[in-house]
């Protein structure tokens, strides 16, 4: 009997959900945790894995669709097993579908691409396909589209065997301006592309990744194109972003765009804590830097309510519990689980789950509600010998910390020159709801919680 695989719900609020890609196609065997597609939330991108066996007969939802969660996504079975009859996938009422992946323009809309060659005319076979799956045109983003009448076969098929953008010809045919054999033609004559030179093994590249030679300039002698030159070409061809990628870029671009950031820097003698840390490692209780800077953090946070809070609309909405966000670097980008009420929570606490949630993170297992929630965020890029950097603020919080390395520096200590271990972490604070003066009194109060041991050893 085919069993109907459901699109899961995998957080306690998401209703819709975009299924970037599938990992298994149909006529595939699959077993139990075998992941079959990855679905894009409004936070990240996260592996479904399969709870039943059998072969996939069937992809109901295609990638790059939005839909509602719980819906059939796929069917499973036996092989030639009859597929039973599945309503249309509904489009999801609320929220508009986010865009798939953009469908390739037509290989005639190449783009910056190379200044053209082939002062001889090639021959038919080598003449590459007019429907290419990669977006071939260099044209900015933000350049308009242009409409192109439909070309006649000869002008399309002219068009391809000497690498030119029908986007570029004005046609003449009937009374749409349709492009003719004779406007391309016409083109090539006044465009300048008989004055250009080109190798052959470059030529062949650029028609084999449809790139518009009239836009190549060639580095080669008198001007020639060069294979260099289409390599160079090939290289600055536009990449789609990943999902991860899309969603950080929304975010992001959303933080800045709304809210008005600020930025406080304060450097942190950590000489005391790191002392205490090798005591600490000698007697087998091993704690990170970063848990001691989240737990400073979460204490700080509950004296200072308005950075553990958020703008709505108008309004200033103070959050009652302090979840503590930890950004992790993974191999496509950026996420953000969330430690729940950090500031409830021992040191080893904090980093028996900090390290979790950190490998579920780099594994893909993260859940959508173990990265919601957050009130405030830590960026520490401290391993990665950075002085100074500001980080950006997520959407629905107030502020963000970013921590930087711990270098011995020398300091000045009551008249001497000293060297101590100097740590910069600067907060990014939403000026909608903090002042500079609250800003500059949270850094030093988080400050002066590190620089206290007794702090550290009244909880250890």
């Amino acid at each position: 009997m085919a069993t109907l695989v459901p699109v899961p719900k995998l957080g306690q609020s998401e209703e819709t959900v975009i299924i970037d890609s599938w990992r298994a196609k149909e006529g595939d065997v699959i077993k139990k945790g075998d992941v079959l597609f990855e679905v894009e939330t409004d936070k990240a991108v996260l592996e479904v894995e399969s709870q039943f066996e059998g072969t996939l007969l069937k992809i109901i939802v295609p990638a790059g669709k939005e839909v509602p969660v719980m819906i059939t996504a796929c069917v499973l079975g036996e092989p030639g097993e009859e597929i039973p009859e599945i309503a249309e996938t509904p489009a999801p009422a609320a929220a508009p579908a986010k865009p798939a992946a953009p469908a390739a323009k037509p290989a005639a809309a190449a783009a910056p691409a190379a200044p053209v060659a082939a002062p001889t005319q090639t021959s038919a076979g080598q003449v590459q396909k007019a429907n290419v799956p990669f977006e071939p045109t260099f044209a900015s983003a933000s350049a308009p589209v242009v409409h192109i009448p439909n070309p006649s076969p000869r002008a399309k098929k002219f068009s391809q065997d000497f690498l030119i953008g029908l986007d570029k010809i004005n046609g003449t045919g009937g009374t749409v301006g349709r492009v003719t054999e004779k406007d391309v033609k016409n083109y090539l004559e006044t465009s300048g592309y008989y004055d250009k030179k080109i190798t052959p093994s470059a030529f062949n590249l650029a028609k084999k990744e449809n790139l518009e030679l009239i836009a190549i300039d060639g580095s080669g002698e008198n001007g020639r194109v060069t294979l260099a030159d289409i390599k160079d070409a090939v290289d600055e061809k536009p990449q789609e972003m990943n999902a991860m990628r899309r969603i950080i870029a929304q975010r992001l671009t959303e933080s800045k765009q709304t809210i008005p950031h600020f930025y406080v820097t304060v450097s942190i003698d950590m000489t005391d804590l790191m002392a205490k840390r090798k005591q600490l490692k000698e007697d087998d209780i091993n704690l990170s830097v970063n848990v001691f800077i989240v737990k400073a953090a979460a204490m700080t946070l509950k004296e200072f309510p308005y950075v553990n809070a958020m703008v709505e609309g108008n309004s200033v909405i103070r959050k009652s519990k302090v979840n503590v966000g930890v950004a992790v670097s993974v191999d496509n980008g950026l996420v953000v689980p969330v430690v729940k009420n950090t500031d409830r929570k021992a040191l080893d606490e904090i980093q028996a789950e900090v390290a979790e949630l950190a490998e579920k993170a780099r594994t893909n297992k993260l859940t959508p509600d173990e990265m919601k929630g957050g009130s405030f965020t830590i960026s520490n890029m401290g391993m990665m010998n950075v002085e100074s950097f500001g980080a950006i603020i997520n959407p629905g919080e107030a502020a963000i910390l970013a921590v930087s390395s711990c270098t011995p520096q020398a300091v000045v200590i009551d008249g001497e020159i000293v060297i101590r271990n100097i740590m910069k972490v600067t907060l990014s604070a939403d000026h909608r709801v903090v002042d500079g003066a609250m800003a500059a009194e949270f850094v030093n109060a988080f400050k002066n919680k590190l620089e206290d041991i007794e702090v550290w050893n009244n909880m250890i």
